[in-house]
């Protein structure tokens, strides 16, 4: 327990400048959508972007982050040694992606549909090299149990990056009184706000951050082991075709969607569905938050008597949670739904659906480790693979008719084939045996309680649907309470909740 007690506690500080962070870079949602109405297509055009943006992080950092882990944790190996070729690594690669795309920067633009504004591109080029570069020195602090320095270094990203937005947004159209305004060529020439400064600031943001890790690049300069170098290059090979496949699972489809719904009513769309898609990714919070805290976890404990308990212990209270919140965000989703613009209300009966597609994601995740820990991570590939394909064949015959409707059930239809493939062959390689009867408790509820949730007729009075949906949410958390965390067990409350010890001495 005491591992887990560990576990738990740098999960709660990752989670930290994780969850808080993506919660304050919320944020910029509702000022987004504000500013850009949906009928614009502006928020389409960011959303389509950053889709790009978290593909090439993938591709740029090439596994390199869990081959990180895997291979500082050997102890023939020279830590330091492993961190200064993985950063020459991952550097090299980025600083010729950029040199490409700048060579190529037209042909690139118009390949994506954006000939229009190249320097949109551009500049989402040089951030995402530079935010691949930085997974490492985040690694490292992961690694060395720092995680306070990890949590204020993603904080001071989100506090910059929000403050320059609102001044953007908010604060530059006050000071534009016409075309000869000091503010105006910072605007379009009617005075109107324009999209690419959302990129021009994430550059400057990033850019920033690099400084403060002086510490973790001190003694570093391009410093490569070539032997270890191949070694590792033969580990992560695997993981980046996993984590390929793995991100398209969540973005191929804002890829896709100009492609297959081309011009204006299309990026129309697919603002919508990204505005949406915000308030259901509270499941992706979780998930990296815990993803942060369980990989130097597994790596670290593999060899310890009892880990696999620890791990099917880990899997069922990360499914407990993860549908506490799925109750949450549908039980609030009328308070909720004030996240996005008006104009964006349209795409909200998505979220339950890219919910449950998130929590399966985050199931497989959990799954994932058997093939990482017995060194056989091609199985990830052909499992993200085979998810990866399904999901694409989803989007490619059905947007046509149900638009982005379609895109949030290929997630469920993609992530759920992953998931059960490396549940079954993981059975049989690495068995662990998982609570199987209690999650399925736990997701029958779930399901029932939703369910109640709907059946709630929307015409009732605001705060009667918002009691009801409490009072099912607490039920749940009721069940967890008396069934797997009595009060009698947490921290500082137990007190309270424990019997009285007898002293025998006086007897």
């Amino acid at each position: 327990m005491a591992k887990l007690a560990s576990l738990a506690k740098d999960t709660a500080i990752y989670g930290l400048s994780s969850i808080i962070g993506r919660f304050l870079n919320y944020l910029l949602v509702p000022l987004y959508t504000s500013r850009m109405l949906a009928q614009s297509g502006d928020y389409g055009i960011v959303t389509n972007i950053y889709s790009y943006v978290a593909l090439l992080l993938v591709i740029l950092t090439f596994g390199m982050e869990t081959t990180f882990f895997r291979f500082v944790n050997k102890t023939e190996e020279n830590p330091q040694t492993v961190y200064h070729t993985t950063l020459t690594a991952v550097g090299g690669v980025g600083l010729l992606f950029v040199t490409l795309v700048l060579v190529f920067l037209n042909p690139i633009a118009s390949v994506m549909g954006h000939s229009s504004h190249p320097q949109f591109v551009g500049v989402m080029a040089v951030v995402v090299a530079m935010d691949a570069f930085q997974c490492i020195p985040f690694a490292y602090l992961r690694y060395k149990r720092k995680p306070l320095k990890f949590a204020e270094l993603k904080l001071l990203f989100i506090g910059l990056n929000i403050g320059l937005n609102l001044v953007y947004f908010l604060v530059i159209p006050q000071l534009y009184n016409g075309p000869d305004s000091f503010v105006a060529p910072l605007l379009k020439p009617d005075g109107g706000l324009d999209v690419g400064y959302v990129f021009y600031i994430n550059l400057i943001c990033t850019g920033l951050v690099n400084i403060f890790f002086y510490k973790e690049l001190k003694g570093w300069f391009f410093q490569l082991d070539y032997t270890l170098l191949r070694n590792m290059l033969k580990y992560a090979w695997p993981i980046l075709v996993l984590g390929i496949a793995g991100i398209l699972n969540q973005t191929v489809d804002k890829i896709l969607y100009p492609i297959i719904r081309p011009g204006h009513e299309g990026s129309v769309e697919l603002g919508i569905y990204g505005a949406a898609v915000k308030i259901a990714m509270i499941m992706a919070l979780i998930t990296q938050a815990f993803r942060y805290a369980y990989e130097p976890f597994v790596f670290g404990n593999a060899k310890e008597k009892g880990s696999k308990e620890m791990y099917a212990k880990a899997m069922k209270f990360f499914l407990v949670f993860t549908l506490l919140a799925f109750l949450v965000v549908m039980g609030y989703i009328d308070v909720l739904k004030f996240v996005v613009g008006r104009t964006y209300w349209e795409g909200l009966r998505v979220i339950p659906i890219v919910m449950v597609a998130e929590i399966m994601m985050g199931v497989y995740f959990n799954l994932s480790f058997w093939y990482k820990l017995i060194d056989k991570t091609i199985w990830g590939a052909v499992f993200s693979g085979i998810g990866c394909a399904v999901l694409v064949l989803v989007n490619i015959l059905f947007i046509p008719t149900y638009h982005y409707m379609a895109c949030a059930w290929a997630g469920v239809a993609g992530y759920g084939t992953a998931m059960l493939l490396s549940y079954f062959v993981g059975q049989h390689y690495y068995p662990i045996r998982y609570p199987l009867r209690d999650i399925f408790v736990y997701v029958g509820m779930t399901a029932l309680f939703f369910a109640l949730m709907q059946f709630v007729p929307q015409d009732w009075n605001l705060w009667l649907r918002l009691s009801i949906n409490s009072v099912l949410i607490l039920a749940f958390v009721a069940h967890i309470l008396y069934h797997d965390l009595p009060l009698r067990a947490l921290p500082v409350v137990g007190k309270y909740f424990r019997k009285p010890q007898v002293d025998d001495t006086t007897r």
